[in-house]
């Protein structure tokens, strides 16, 4: 598979397998990750296409398909009745190359210093990213750092890397694949999304002049593929549902695999508790956790009076994972119109959240995270698909730093709990001590970065 000059649709039958064309002189590539020749074809000279955020339509294909399978497995075996990520590929990406990871309800990636576990994650974010709306730059703020060490420039300067992944869902496993300039200038040049042996968008970039890509996605109609302009720093499966009219059984295909990539890669929280964050009182807000957690005491404000069950249940957890007995999770609100967590204790004093350590807070945080959902969590809702068919997927960079033995094994029961119900997915990084341990616990997935 070439990413470097684009990807094009193979026009020679409507239900045919697609095949790459062959290259037109000059046509872009990113030299120094080219695994082959580009499919280009004639120079392209449309306008740039308008920019919107990419929003859902209601329900499309995917919601209307017969729902089959496990809602909470790791893939295979039927369909799946939520869209999640089951798959990761990094194939030039940083310090990966050719790297293609196999992601479980849990997966925690491991190996020494350097072997590349937060990277990983990081490929899995952008991609949450984008298909978020998010823009290339603001997702790639340094995305000189992303491309392999030793990739040369080509004649022409351009430097660049290569990510992707596999969305399980209703709609049977559906590939997308990026390719991405870096250098000379931070641009999309090929995307492809994929789906039962079926090429279904293709986009690549035909005049380095314009900030644009074509864009070609199966209509299987009179006529069998459309022709437009996407904008090069967007991604194009999330703009897909913009630009499909969905009046043909090829166009609903499209529209159907596209909603599935954007709601497997959307419903995803990175969540990175940083304990000196946490310890302060807090002025009360709309109680949705942020990254850092650093509003903890507000979220918890929030589920002490709207999710009671939730809470009860947190403060059980906080139990096992907390030193001294503890037998409620208490919220005061104090003079200033701040409001302070505590830890209560039965009949003795309440413990304030800024007494207890590091290890502790990041305990609490990352069991409210896997409690929770997301009208909790400071991320991106998506409101026009039901809460039944997505899957949140809590991203953990050191999920274990500062934990014990006794915590970790409390969050990796946790964790393996909830996620065997498909609503609740986990993919982190962790050191080599838990990573021993999650080997032994049913339900982990273990990668070894190492070798």
């Amino acid at each position: 598979m070439d990413l470097t000059g684009g990807f094009t649709l193979d026009h020679s039958s409507s239900t045919a397998a697609p095949s790459c064309r062959a290259p037109s002189p000059g046509a872009p590539s990113i030299g120094a990750l080219s695994t082959g020749a580009p499919s280009t074809g004639a120079p392209f000279t449309g306008a740039p296409s308008v920019r919107a955020a990419p929003r859902l339509p209601p329900q499309g294909g995917a919601g209307r398909r017969a729902e089959k399978g496990s809602a909470g497995g790791g893939g295979g075996g039927g369909l799946r009745a939520r869209p999640a990520v089951t798959e990761l590929r990094l194939s030039a990406f940083a310090g990966h190359r050719s790297a293609v990871h196999a992601l479980g309800p849990v997966t925690l990636f491991t190996g020494p210093s350097g072997s590349g576990k937060s990277t990983t994650l990081r490929a899995y974010e952008a991609l949450a990213r984008l298909s978020a709306g998010d823009t290339l730059d603001e997702v790639f703020p340094d995305a000189a750092d992303c491309v392999p060490e030793r990739a040369r420039p080509d004649a022409q300067g351009r430097r660049g890397f290569r990510i992707g992944c596999t969305i399980d869902g209703p709609e049977g496993p559906v590939h997308l694949d990026l390719a991405v300039q870096a250098e000379p200038r931070l641009r999309i040049v090929g995307e492809r999304l994929t789906g039962r042996g079926r090429t279904l968008l293709a986009t690549a970039l035909r005049d380095p002049g314009r900030p644009t890509v074509q864009a070609e996605w199966h209509t299987a109609g009179t006529t069998p593929v459309t022709r437009a302009p996407f904008p090069d720093d967007l991604l194009g499966t999330a703009l897909l549902p913009l630009r499909v009219a969905g009046k043909t059984p090829g166009q609903l295909e499209v529209l159907a695999a596209a909603e599935q990539v954007v709601v497997g890669l959307r419903s995803a929280f990175a969540c990175d508790p940083r304990p000196e964050r946490m310890r302060a009182p807090v002025p009360p807000g709309e109680g949705r956790l942020r990254r850092g957690c650093g509003n903890l005491a507000e979220v918890l404000h929030r589920t002490h009076t709207d999710c009671p069950r939730r809470h009860h249940r947190l403060a059980a957890v906080a139990a096992a994972g907390c030193v001294g007995p503890v037998t409620g999770l208490g919220v005061q609100e104090l003079p200033e119109g701040t409001v302070r967590a505590v830890l209560e204790r039965g009949g003795r004093p309440a413990t304030p959240l800024a007494r207890l350590g590091d290890g502790e807070l990041r305990y609490l945080a990352l069991a409210l995270t896997l409690l929770t959902g997301p009208g909790v969590l400071e991320m991106d809702r998506i409101a026009e698909v039901p809460e039944a068919m997505q899957s949140l997927t809590l991203l953990a960079d050191g999920l274990d730093r500062g934990l014990d033995e006794r915590q970790v094994g409390e969050l990796l029961g946790l964790a393996t709990g909830i996620a065997a119900d498909g609503h609740i997915r986990v993919a982190g990084t962790v050191g080599a001590r838990t990573a021993a341990q999650a080997r032994r616990t049913p339900g982990v997935t273990v990668v070894d970065l190492s070798g």
